[in-house]
């Protein structure tokens, strides 16, 4: 069972990309709604791996701590580890619930989904 928040988060989704005709949000919606073992776990390494400074990274699911980055990224998703919280800022990063990832970017331009 689905907690209220992520399920009016994936509800404001859908109405962001029907709204916007932004086809990312219901993506990322989409991903939001599997069961929660199969949601990403994104580390760090990963982030710093596909995306290069100033980019915009949404990871639907939870960022975790392993690994090191070194470029500043503006990094949205549903959770995230302490650890990786640090390490983003540490980086001059930024770091961001989807809602205001969305807010910020309605058409969903630039932005890169990693799971």
């Amino acid at each position: 069972m689905q907690s209220p928040v992520l399920v009016e988060l994936i509800e404001r989704l859908g109405r962001a990309s029907k709204q916007h005709d932004a086809p990312i949000w219901r993506r990322v919606g989409e991903l939001l709604g599997r069961p929660r073992s199969r949601r990403a776990s994104v580390n760090i390494a990963k982030i710093a791996r596909y995306s290069s400074a100033g980019s915009m990274v949404i990871v639907p699911g939870k960022v975790l701590g392993s690994g090191s980055i070194e470029h500043p990224v503006t990094v949205a998703a549903f959770s995230f580890s302490s650890t990786a919280i640090k390490k983003i800022l540490d980086a001059k990063g930024k770091v961001l619930s989807i809602d205001e990832l969305v807010k910020m970017n309605p058409k969903g331009t630039g932005v890169r989904i990693i799971v």
